[in-house]
C-alpha cells in the first residue's frame, strides 16, 4: 500500500484505533474504509459483530490481523481502559440514538449517552489519547425560526435556521417533553469533553451527524432487529415499503431534514482521523444541506425509488397521517428544520458531500430489498401477499 499523505503533504503513520460501537451502522462502514484503504489497525469493540462479520472472517482476507473484535459492553467491562491505552486514537460511536426510545426509555437514553461515555473521556484524558466523539445534530434542538410567527418573513432568513457549530444556540423543549433526553445528554457530554480539552489538554474532535443514510442503517423489524421496536424514519419507511404498507407520516410529515450518504460522511471521518492538526479542538457538522426535504417529500421520493428498485407498483394510498402521541407516546416534541452550516468542515478539511438524495435512497433501498428477499428465502419472514 502506497504511503498516504495528509492534507498538508505529510506522510500518515499507521495507527491503532480503538473503535467503540464498531459493530453498528457507522462503525461497520468506517471499519470497511479503514481496512480497504489504509494501513491502520482497529480494535473493534461492541456487543454485536453481525455488521462487520464479513471483515473478521476468513483469516485469508487481505487485512487479516489488522482488525480484532472485542465483545464487550462499555458499561461494566474492566478491559476498556487497557484497550484505550493500546490505541493511538479512540472513536466513540456507542449510543442509544433511536427517537422512539427517547420517550419510552429516557433513563436508558441518558445513561447510555452521558454516564456510560464518562469513563471513555476520562481514560482518554488521563492517558493522553486522542478522542473522536460522535454526538448528534439533535444537540441544536429547535431553531430560532421555529419560535417566530408562521407568516414571519424572517423564517426565510438563514440566520434563523441554519445551524452553526460555534454560534447557534441549543434550544430544547420543556422537561416533560422527554424526547429531548437524548439531545440534552449528548450536549452535556460535549460540554464535558470540551472542558477536558480546555483544562486538561485532551485532544478531541466532536462529530455532529445530520441524518447519515445508507445500507445497514438501523434494522428491518423482525428480520435483523426486534419486531416490537421502532427504528428511525428511513428504516421505518423502508419497512413499510417492503411489507407493502402505507408510510406513516408523524404529524403530517411537515418537519424538514437533510440527508447525507454514509460513504460521503465516512470520507469526512477519515479526514478527521488522518489530519489531527486540522481536526483537534473542533466540532464538525457532517451533513448535506443540498439534500433537504420535508418528511412527506421523503416518503414520496422513497415510494418512487422503491417502485423502481422492486419493479412493484406503488400502493394507491402510499401514506397515512398519524399523530406523534399515537406513534411515539406522550412527551414527544420535534424541531422544524435541521440544516447544517458547512463552513468549518470545509475550511479545516476541504470536505463536501457529493451524493444526491435520489442516489443515496436508491443504494439504501436496493440493499433493504435484497436483505428482505433473502430473509423470505430463508423463511425468516412470510412473504407479503400482493
Amino acid at each position: 500500500m502506497a504511503t498516504r499523505m495528509d492534507l498538508d503533504g505529510r506522510p500518515i503513520k499507521p495507527m491503532t484505533i480503538c473503535m467503540i460501537g464498531a459493530g453498528g451502522f457507522i462503525g461497520s462502514h468506517l471499519c470497511e474504509k479503514l481496512m480497504a484503504e489504509t494501513p491502520h489497525k482497529v480494535l473493534a469493540l461492541d456487543v454485536y459483530s453481525d455488521k462487520i462479520k464479513h471483515l473478521l472472517e476468513p483469516d485469508s482476507l487481505p487485512w487479516a490481523g489488522r482488525i480484532v473484535f472485542h465483545r464487550l459492553n462499555i458499561k461494566h467491562d474492566s478491559r476498556l481502559e487497557g484497550l484505550i491505552k493500546m490505541a493511538d486514537l479512540t472513536i466513540n460511536l456507542a449510543a442509544i440514538c433511536t427517537p422512539a426510545d427517547y420517550n419510552t426509555r429516557p433513563l436508558d437514553t441518558i445513561y447510555s449517552n452521558f454516564i456510560d461515555a464518562l469513563p471513555v473521556v476520562k481514560y482518554c484524558s488521563e492517558n493522553n489519547k486522542r478522542l473522536i466523539h460522535f454526538s448528534t445534530c439533535e444537540v441544536y434542538g429547535k431553531t430560532i425560526g421555529s419560535f417566530l410567527p408562521k407568516d414571519s418573513p424572517l423564517r426565510k432568513d438563514p440566520a434563523y435556521y441554519v445551524l452553526k457549530e460555534d454560534t447557534s444556540p441549543c434550544i430544547f423543549g420543556s422537561i416533560e417533553k422527554q424526547r429531548w433526553s437524548y439531545a440534552c445528554a449528548k450536549q452535556l457530554i460535549e460540554r464535558l469533553i470540551y472542558a477536558e480539552g480546555a483544562e486538561n489538554g485532551l485532544d478531541f474532535t466532536i462529530v455532529r451527524p445530520f441524518n447519515w443514510i445508507g445500507p445497514r442503517m438501523d434494522f428491518i423489524p423482525g428480520i435483523d432487529g426486534p419486531s416490537e421496536s421502532v427504528p428511525r424514519v428511513l428504516a421505518c419507511f423502508s419497512n413499510n415499503l417492503l411489507r407493502r404498507e402505507p408510510l406513516k407520516l408523524v404529524d403530517g410529515g411537515e418537519s424538514q431534514r437533510t440527508f447525507v450518504y454514509i460513504k460521503d460522511a465516512i470520507e469526512a471521518v477519515l479526514l478527521m482521523i488522518e489530519n489531527p492538526d486540522r481536526a483537534n479542538g473542533h466540532i464538525f457538522n457532517v451533513g448535506n444541506p443540498n439534500n433537504e426535504v420535508t418528511v412527506r417529500q421523503l416518503a414520496e421520493m422513497m415510494t418512487k425509488v422503491y417502485a423502481k428498485v422492486s419493479g412493484k407498483p406503488s400502493l394507491e394510498s402510499p401514506t397515512i397521517d398519524v399523530s406523534s402521541k399515537e406513534f411515539y407516546g406522550e412527551g414527544y416534541d420535534d424541531s422544524d428544520k435541521r440544516i447544517p452550516d458547512m463552513t468549518i468542515i470545509n475550511r479545516q478539511l476541504g470536505w463536501n458531500p457529493k451524493t444526491t438524495l435520489w442516489d443515496l435512497l436508491e443504494s439504501t433501498l436496493t440493499y433493504q430489498h435484497r436483505t428482505y428477499a433473502e430473509a423470505i428465502k430463508k423463511s425468516m419472514v412470510k412473504p407479503i401477499a400482493s
